[in-house]
């Protein structure tokens, strides 16, 4: 696998996101990627990242994939991309949620469609995400009694309400947004689904306030901007969890109490 990216052996953990990314040479790799989603999203993304790198006002990058000596984008698993040396991990709230206004809007522009929305679940996110929607019915068989219940709940006060037209959206942001040596925002790790800004918005701001130490009143603030993005938000992430305790569960109860 090194040697199809053209790195040395020596590698170098990262910190942040799960903590299974490596630096190898000038490279980022990451383990765990799927073929089908890199083959679709890849080589556009690397082609924005180069269009947002040469233009005269740099407000927004992204981190530039890199295929192997072979042209494939998944070796074993693991894809590469570029490191950016003096970046740092963003915290602040306002920035992060900038940012994915950003590129949401890039995105708009470069993808008309996603050709892996209507396929059946890749993973165990794909799954939440299609039962917080109403495409797929909860199985409580593979859930937590604790989840179950919760998401029962939170699915009772979801209605057919509309908050926006599909498009590509970055399902992860929260946690995947450096800044670069100049301080310029620069988004990573790419969670592709075809659905509203506003639910990409929600699951950042549920996953600020719950994982990130942001002020519990953002989500409350927020939730002016549409509730039923915000249940479909916590039923995403309540549902992707493996197996979480009741206390797990009931953070996600605190922190949703006061829109409830």
């Amino acid at each position: 696998m090194l040697d199809l990216f053209a790195v040395p052996g020596d590698l170098h953990r990262l910190p942040g996101g799960q903590g299974q990314s490596v630096l190898a040479g000038d490279l980022v790799l990451s383990p765990g990627r799927d073929h089908g989603i890199a083959d679709q999203l890849n080589p556009r993304l690397a082609r924005m990242a180069v269009e947002l790198d040469t233009r005269s006002r740099r407000d927004l990058r992204i981190a530039m994939p890199i295929p192997a000596r072979d042209g494939t984008w998944v070796v074993d698993g693991w894809t590469a991309s570029r490191y950016e040396p003096g970046s740092r991990a963003c915290t602040d709230a306002a920035v992060v949620r900038a940012t994915g206004a950003l590129l949401h809007a890039e995105f708009a522009q470069a993808f008309a469609r996603w050709p892996l929305a209507m396929q059946p679940p890749r993973s165990r996110w794909d799954r939440a995400e299609r039962i917080a929607f109403g495409d797929q019915a909860l199985d409580p068989g593979e859930l937590s009694d604790a989840q179950t219940t919760f998401a029962r709940e939170l699915l009772d006060r979801c209605n057919t309400e509309p908050f926006g037209d599909d498009q590509l959206v970055h399902g992860d942001l929260a946690g995947n947004v450096l800044l670069d040596a100049v301080d310029v925002p620069v988004v990573i790790d790419v969670a592709p689904y075809w659905r509203p800004v506003r639910w990409a918005d929600a699951v950042c701001v549920l996953d600020l306030v719950m994982w990130s130490g942001a002020d519990p009143m953002l989500l409350h603030d927020w939730s002016g901007g549409s509730l039923q993005a915000i249940l479909r938000a916590a039923l995403f992430r309540l549902l992707s969890d493996l197996e979480p305790d009741a206390e797990h569960v009931d953070l996600y109860r605190v922190a949703l109490a006061p829109l409830l």
